[in-house]
């Protein structure tokens, strides 16, 4: 692809150094200090944006700022937030979403290093200034990968529609209520679109673009819980084909999936029921029409909660070739065995069928013959780098994926992030090979002021990703995704899609995906709850855990020492920037 996967400043004066990661619908930006080490009195940093065709620059807010600066929380209202020209970012590293309504172009950013030369008043050094466009598609009318948003447990949803209570009033708390459910949270439109994020948005629209064409689809759904998805295949009436799970609950007559096959049915539809060998696991719809040719694959349910609750990705591709190519899946899988889908081309690996990217497509089941675990466990093995990886279920998975995961966290030349999840938490798998996790239970009991409570995310796993990133920053960069678990039960018995982009503009999307989740729950296990002031102190006491000053003794270390220090801090500074 011809657009830049990353920029980088060119301000010869700046004392540090800039360069921004194109993601999807998002922005890494690291920075890094040119030479030596930084001068005690820099406080960190301030980032501004301009958007395409305008002069402003906006300052993006911290939610953090100096003790004595901190505002105490409002009953009822959102948390303060400061501009970072007042309160600067002290990290070197910060994950921006700047799209809104999906302008396209240049958008501009301005990191400045900001010092304290004198008691509580900054004083701005010299900034970097680069450029990187972004675009609603990863490549126009060839490939778009969209995210689900993933943020039902943080501070912005607090802000926006009202955490654990407001969420009770927009996601129902049983997937079989699903649909029927009508939220009563008066934010809804405005919570649906900034939860299910591009992923929401480009599958709705897909499905509007197929009844507007009077599209042949096709789809296979391992969830189908979601109103506005059910009423819009209905629509499509005796056009629609779909296979629909019935593995253990699913299959009752009470399930969500019956009674979305049921109105299907009742609309003109062709509907049958599988679950392979264990689970028909697939997220797929194929839309074959007069002029929109899309298959869709990854991770996403079409379900309330993999829309709105769980981080997930669809692999969006556009043509013929890529069309047809996927009917043949859809026709292999339906009213098929394992052993019959196995043995047919669709198992196989397949091109992505993108002119300029290197892709292959795998539908699962597999023969033990043609497993896929073992090539992409060696293809870990291989990395030079770096890997990447947010992986559901991955404490409950066997065999060579994991065990290359092991590999990869333990070799010292490696830098290794990852997430995963269960329904008992989430768990962040770091530098020095200790995992962290980040149960419901910590997340629902809140952080400190002026942080309030935030949605625990109801019953389930909310990292639903299925992706492993190799070696982002290398020629070779690629990606493995779908819904396809990474298991030997994903690979041989369930009906699954699997992906292999070797494409250094997809890599680094789905790096700077991993990472913004990454940030999100190692903020929250790494918060410590501070101990209450005494009664009578200082304003400047109340927040210890806010922006530091510079050091006021010889024996205190400025904030930044930890990212030279602590070797984990020192090759994360260095990764990225």
């Amino acid at each position: 692809m011809a657009e830049p996967c990353f920029v980088e400043g060119n301000v010869d004066a700046a004392p540090f150094t800039l360069k921004i990661h194109r993601g999807e619908g998002m922005v890494l930006l690291a920075m890094n200090w040119k030479n030596g080490t930084p001068p005690n009195d820099f406080v960190g940093f301030s980032i501004e944006y301009r958007r395409p065709g305008t002069t402003r620059f906006w300052a993006v807010k911290n939610r953090l700022n100096f003790p004595g600066n901190m505002k105490p929380l409002q009953p009822g209202k959102p948390a303060e937030q400061y501009p970072s020209t007042e309160a600067p970012f002290q990290t070197f590293r910060w994950v921006h979403f700047p799209r809104i309504a999906n302008l396209e172009g240049d958008y501009t950013w301005r990191v400045t290093p900001q010092f304290m030369k004198q008691p509580g008043k900054l004083t701005p050094g010299v900034a970097q200034v680069a450029s990187l466009p972004i675009y609603s598609e990863t490549d126009p009318g060839k490939l778009n990968i969209a995210f689900t948003r993933g943020y039902v447990s943080s501070q912005a949803f607090v802000d926006k529609f009202g955490g654990a209570k407001g969420f009770k009033t927009l996601i129902p708390a049983k997937a079989d209520d699903g649909p029927g459910f009508v939220p009563t949270n008066p934010k809804a439109k405005a919570a649906y679109e900034w939860m299910g994020f591009e992923a929401r948005e480009r599958i709705v629209a897909l499905l509007d673009e197929a009844i507007k064409d009077g599209a042949e689809v096709r789809i296979v759904a391992y969830e189908l819980n979601l109103p506005e998805l059910i009423q819009r295949l209905s629509k499509i009436g005796n056009k629609l084909k779909i296979i629909i799970d019935d593995s253990g609950d699913k299959a009752g007559p009470n399930s969500a999936e019956s009674k979305a096959a049921a109105m299907l049915t009742a609309a003109g539809a062709e509907v049958t029921r599988q679950h392979m060998g264990q689970l028909q696991h697939n997220k797929m719809i194929v839309v074959n029409g007069p002029t929109v040719k899309k298959a869709v694959l990854g991770s996403t349910n079409f379900s309330w909660r993999g829309f709105f609750v769980q981080s997930n990705n669809a692999v969006i591709v556009s043509g013929d070739e890529i069309v047809q190519q996927q009917l043949d899946a859809f026709d292999n899988y339906w009213k098929s065995t394992p052993a019959k889908f196995s043995a047919s081309a669709s198992a196989d690996w397949l091109p992505l069928q993108v002119d300029d990217i290197d892709g292959k497509v795998s539908m699962c089941p597999h023969s033990a013959q043609h497993s896929t675990q073992k090539a992409i466990a060696d293809d870990m093995d291989s990395a030079h780098s770096s890997i990447f990886y947010s992986l559901a279920f991955l404490a409950s998975i066997g065999g060579d994926i994991k065990k290359a995961v092991q590999t990869a966290t333990d070799r010292a030349d490696l830098f290794v992030y990852g997430v995963s999840d269960t329904p008992a938490g989430i768990v962040l798998h770091q530098l020095d090979g200790n995992p962290a996790p980040v149960s419901a239970a910590s997340l629902s009991k809140g952080l400190p002021e002026p942080f309030q409570v935030e949605a625990s995310g109801g019953s389930g796993i909310k990292m639903h990703h299925k992706f492993v990133v190799i070696d982002f920053d290398q020629p070779n960069a690629r990606v493995y995704t779908g819904s396809y678990n990474f298991s030997a039960t994903a690979d041989t018995k369930n009906g699954e899609n699997l992906v292999l982009i070797r494409d250094a503009r997809v890599a680094r999307a789905y790096m700077v995906e991993a990472l913004r989740i990454f940030d999100a729950y190692q903020f929250r296990v790494s918060f410590k709850k501070p101990k209450k002031p005494a009664p009578g102190a200082p304003a400047a006491k109340k927040y210890p855990y806010g922006l530091r000053f510079p050091p006021a003794a010889a024996d205190e270390t400025p904030w930044w020492d930890k990212f030279w220090s602590v070797p984990i801090r020192k090759r994360d500074r260095e990764m990225f920037a």
